[in-house]
């Protein structure tokens, strides 16, 4: 990827660039799922910890867990969750705004004094359209969006997930890569600065990845 696409990935609707990544352990939970589904997500978890090099562990200290992802039918839904709203500044306005818009989904993350990820939270409001997606792609593509803190509109018109000629489903390798990258130990784990676009994109290119479609 060019360091153009790539500092695009990150670069938010007031223009800033913001890529952070994970400054702990991801310790999953997910909510209004069937056992057969859980596994799917907590498989794609494992799969991008692998990948990143990252790590996933039981509990967390401060939260117990620190990725929680809720599956539901109806945006209302979620004002009827215990204690949302303590973890969740202004769910109740946040719920009415995603409403009025329409949306299927949403993220919430929170961040360290280093600004990296310390907590997140994925919404998912599962419509017409969530529910055509194969489980197994839409946990992957979820996952993906929650490993780094990508721009409001990265994949706005791309998807993180590519598929093989084989008709198989995967994360795209040029988003892989770029979650690999973000992760090398000698790249910071919050940069504010369009040139980490630039280390970014030498990275991805040592990697020698190929599109797909």
């Amino acid at each position: 990827m060019t360091p153009q696409e790539i500092e695009k990935l990150f670069t938010r609707n007031d223009g800033s660039y913001l890529c952070a990544r994970w400054g702990r352990p991801i310790v999953p939970i997910v909510f209004g799922v069937e056992d057969e589904t859980l596994s799917m997500v907590k498989g794609a978890f494992e799969a991008l910890c692998v990948l990143s090099d990252h790590k996933m562990a039981e509990t967390d200290p401060e939260l117990g867990s620190n990725v929680m992802m809720f599956f539901f039918r109806d945006w209302d839904e979620l004002l009827g969750v215990p204690d949302l709203d303590r973890l969740i500044d202004g769910l109740g306005d946040m719920v009415a705004r995603l409403k009025d818009a329409g949306a299927n989904q949403y993220r919430v993350f929170r961040f360290d004094n280093t600004g990296a990820i310390q907590a997140a939270f994925v919404f998912l409001r599962m419509d017409d359209v969530m529910a055509k997606q194969p489980a197994e792609d839409l946990a992957l593509s979820q996952v993906a969006q929650v490993f780094l803190l990508w721009s409001e509109t990265a994949f706005s018109e791309r998807s993180p997930l590519a598929k093989l000629e084989s008709g198989q489903v995967v994360l795209h390798p040029k988003i892989g890569a770029v979650i690999k990258a973000a992760y090398d130990p000698v790249m910071p784990p919050v940069a504010q600065d369009p040139s980490h676009a630039l280390r970014l994109s030498a990275r991805v290119l040592s990697m020698g990845v190929s599109d797909a479609s």
